[in-house]
């Protein structure tokens, strides 16, 4: 069973829908209680990223995602903010992040391309998986995701980077460090190979 974190962020109703779509028992989680028996849970979020940790910390969901994240390891996936907010902090706020994976969510800086790209980063883009990833299981030639961002996870630790992506400059799209996986891209919106990834999270 995996538990969909609702704190008001994200399309939680689109996540639902793809699981049920695949076959896969998904639930949503509005309280610490609907979280109590969770063995999976997946981390949306759209907007900013302090929007994004005031709404995830006056939901009271807080303490017992890190209880069972931190201590129990059950695997959790930030999807967009809900993978930068992973993170230390964010250029884009001031509020520290839940720090799960060491890194920093910085903006986009076209000044420093060749070419002025506008912000945010919206539409189809290439992903390539650094790694024998498990999430990118049978995933054998260079998927096409639904990316809608303007900023990206900077990693500390490059082996935290499971797949890249580039938009001016090559940016980690995908994380992982343990139990704790994030994406940038919505797989809810990428189609088939959206599908492939929240079934390899599924099976993890």
């Amino acid at each position: 069973m995996i538990h969909i974190v609702d704190y008001n962020l994200g399309n939680v109703q689109a996540l639902l829908t793809s699981y049920k779509m695949l076959g896969i028992n998904a639930l949503r989680a509005k309280t610490a209680d609907d979280l109590i028996d969770a063995r999976k849970v997946i981390l949306p979020g759209v907007g900013s990223f302090d929007h994004a940790m005031e709404s995830l910390n006056q939901s009271g969901m807080r303490l017992i995602l890190e209880e069972l994240i931190l201590h129990k390891k059950i695997p959790v996936l930030g999807i967009c903010v809900g993978m930068q907010i992973l993170a230390s902090a964010s250029e884009e706020g001031i509020l520290p992040g839940l720090g799960w994976i060491p890194g920093k969510a910085k903006a986009f800086d076209s000044t420093k391309y060749s070419i002025k790209l506008p912000s945010p980063h919206m539409g189809w883009n290439s992903v390539i998986p650094v790694t024998d990833h498990p999430l990118f299981k049978d995933i054998n030639i260079e998927p096409l995701f639904y990316f809608l961002h303007s900023y990206y996870f900077d990693c500390e630790d490059f082996s935290h980077i499971a797949a890249t992506s580039n938009y001016g400059i090559d940016f980690s799209c995908a994380i992982s460090s343990g139990n704790i996986y994030g994406v940038q891209f919505h797989p809810e919106k990428s189609h088939h190979f959206g599908s492939t990834i929240l079934k390899n999270f599924s099976d993890l």
